[in-house]
């Protein structure tokens, strides 16, 4: 998380970091790794944790609410019922996925703004990001994953993903081993038929067929070859007129005599001059 935040210069000395926790693994590890981080690293920032109760029938917020108070953290929840407007605007057995993160990353950038926050900080991990790359690549068309670092439309909040490089499976062993109070989705988190978990599943089976696949796939997100790509746009903005070879085969070899154990994570920065064509 630590390297994540230094690539993207995501913190800033006086930064106050709204930390949105859904109540899942991922955002609880995001806000504990954080507070941690807070506590001694060489800029000074707070971290205040905020929940969305939207209006889920047995909500179990009150499991959040005394894990915060029992850790002394800073904490808010703020009781919004996106629930109902969900359900009514969106058919019965379609996604409400896309709908329900709208309204409530609105309702996240009013409350930053009110509490003068500096930065929104967001628990999507790197099988998010490639996730979302595969869905775009597969269903709209797009090379486009998820940015670690974006500035929203309304130009006043700046949104961070700081466990954008870290394993999905890594985030559920440390929240198991923490023993975080899971709170269940019972939206969303209900629909099996997503196309997200199709794509889910079948990065899972690639990864178990070619271990480290997924890991692969976020260096790619790190080596981009721009002139390799057939984006016209993108060649006129870089200033290129023709794509010249970039020692693929070389290149090849010289990661395939790599000495990194197989299955290592490799930094991204090491893979910066390196490509198979």
């Amino acid at each position: 998380m630590s390297r994540a935040i230094a690539d993207f210069k995501m913190l800033s000395d006086g930064d106050r970091i709204l930390c949105a926790v859904s109540g899942g693994k991922d955002s609880y590890a995001m806000h504990d790794l954080l507070v941690d981080l807070a506590r001694r690293a060489p800029v000074k920032f707070s971290v205040v944790a905020v929940n969305i109760d939207q209006g889920h029938p047995g909500y179990p917020g009150h499991l959040l609410r005394d894990y915060m108070a029992t850790r002394g953290h800073e904490f808010v929840m703020i009781n919004e019922d996106t629930y109902s407007i969900v359900t009514d605007k969106i058919p019965e057995g379609k996604t409400y996925c896309s709908l329900c993160s709208r309204l409530r990353r609105g309702i996240l950038y009013r409350i930053a703004q009110e509490m003068g926050c500096t930065k929104i900080a967001l628990g999507h991990h790197r099988d998010d990001a490639i996730t979302t790359l595969m869905l775009n690549l597969v269903f709209a068309g797009q090379l486009k994953a998820m940015p670690p670092k974006l500035v929203a439309d309304d130009g006043k909040n700046v949104v961070i993903r700081p466990l954008i490089y870290c394993a999905e499976d890594d985030l559920a062993a440390y929240a198991a081993e923490e023993k975080f109070p899971i709170l269940p989705c019972d939206l969303c988190g209900s629909q099996e038929n997503l196309q997200r978990k199709a794509i889910s599943r079948l990065l899972a089976d690639l990864d178990a067929r070619c271990p480290g696949a997924r890991r692969n796939m976020l260096a790619a997100l790190g080596n981009v070859r721009p002139s390799h790509l057939f984006d016209s746009g993108l060649w006129q903005k870089l200033g290129l007129e023709v794509a010249r070879e970039d020692g693929g085969t070389e290149a090849a070899a010289a990661l395939a005599a790599d000495d990194d154990e197989p299955g290592a994570f490799v930094p991204l920065s090491r893979l910066s001059d390196r490509s198979i064509v």
